[in-house]
């Protein structure tokens, strides 16, 4: 009982990746910089959406929740590994590590549900192009968005509660980059056979038909793109898709070896490699994924520079003035 009172007042302590790290030096440095992309170009990303309103459609603004959410993810964890390491200090207060839990699985969740949303997007505009408007009108958009983020916040509450009223009286240190379910069940003293299966069922529940939604829907495109009669039209459809699949692949390979497979079969050193990548390398790549390759992206892109280049030579001109 002296050891759960301790943890409620003190909290745990993150054993990460870069404390496990041979090379921590050259892993800080990584993770920076892909912190640093990660934020530059999802904010980019989010400010041309937000800003051209050329990009004002479906599949635009889901792209742009995308960056959102990416861009809160990522800042929900690195940040403090960031400046834990170079403190020397690794400590989350109780409060603190519930928190992380909720906001990265409501962040998570609600991503991999937009991308089902994203998937059927595609599907809708290349698929029945004439029903688009109809299929994929502003309010469906908008429910669309309004969806993930609520089934992902249900979620979250669900989980973050049931988890922290465990009593942790193993030890504090968490073996893992951030504040998850799977580590932190290791730290609980009391039976959580039960709920392990219940993360695991919930877990498949939450993953599964969005991954049976997403492969149906490009495999419709698919079987459409191989009929197309254009061959430029036909490259631009699957150059798009492949980007999409990519990163669908990225998202739910790491959530489903984190949160599908059995508890005996995880590992910190596992876990801690697919937190990395999914709390920062993903984030860093979904942007220039979905925008290097996308003429209408980089048109905006150029615009918007444009715009801003106009506003700051015209300031200038009438400082002169």
């Amino acid at each position: 009982m002296e050891l759960c009172n301790s943890t409620l007042e003190s909290g745990f302590i993150l054993v990460g990746i870069l404390t496990d790290s041979g090379s921590p030096g050259l892993l800080y440095t990584t993770i920076s910089v892909l912190y640093t992309l990660a934020l530059t170009s999802n904010g980019l990303l989010l400010l041309v959406i937000t800003v051209d309103a050329r990009l004002h459609v479906p599949m635009y603004l889901l792209l742009g929740q995308l960056s959102l959410m990416d861009l809160m993810l990522t800042s929900v964890v690195i940040p403090k590994t960031l400046v834990d390491y170079l403190r020397g200090e690794n400590a989350i207060s109780f409060e603190g590590c519930a928190l992380q839990m909720f906001l990265v699985l409501t962040l998570g969740g609600a991503e991999g549900l937009l991308l089902a949303f994203m998937a059927y997007d595609r599907y809708v505009a290349i698929c029945h192009p004439l029903n688009y408007t109809v299929l994929m009108r502003p309010r469906i958009c908008w429910l669309m968005m309004a969806t993930s983020w609520t089934l992902a916040f249900l979620n979250s509450v669900i989980h973050t509660s049931y988890t922290m009223h465990f009593p942790f009286c193993m030890t504090r240190e968490i073996r893992h980059l951030l504040c998850e379910i799977p580590p932190l069940l290791k730290l609980a003293c009391a039976d959580t056979s039960r709920y392990e299966f219940m993360v695991y069922v919930s877990g498949s529940i939450f993953l599964m038909p969005s991954l049976a939604a997403i492969l149906a829907s490009y495999m419709f495109v698919l079987v459409a793109v191989l009929h197309m009669s254009s061959g430029e039209g036909r490259q631009k459809a699957l150059l798009t898709c492949s980007s999409h699949l990519t990163v669908v692949g990225m998202y739910y390979g790491a959530a489903m070896f984190m949160y599908v497979q059995p508890s005996s079969y995880h590992s910190p050193q596992q876990d801690n490699i697919l937190s990395v990548f999914y709390t920062v390398i993903t984030p860093a790549l979904n942007p220039l994924i979905y925008s290097l390759r996308n003429k209408e992206v980089m048109g905006a892109f150029r615009r918007v520079l444009g715009r801003f280049s106009f506003i700051q030579d015209g300031g200038c001109h009438i400082e002169v003035l």
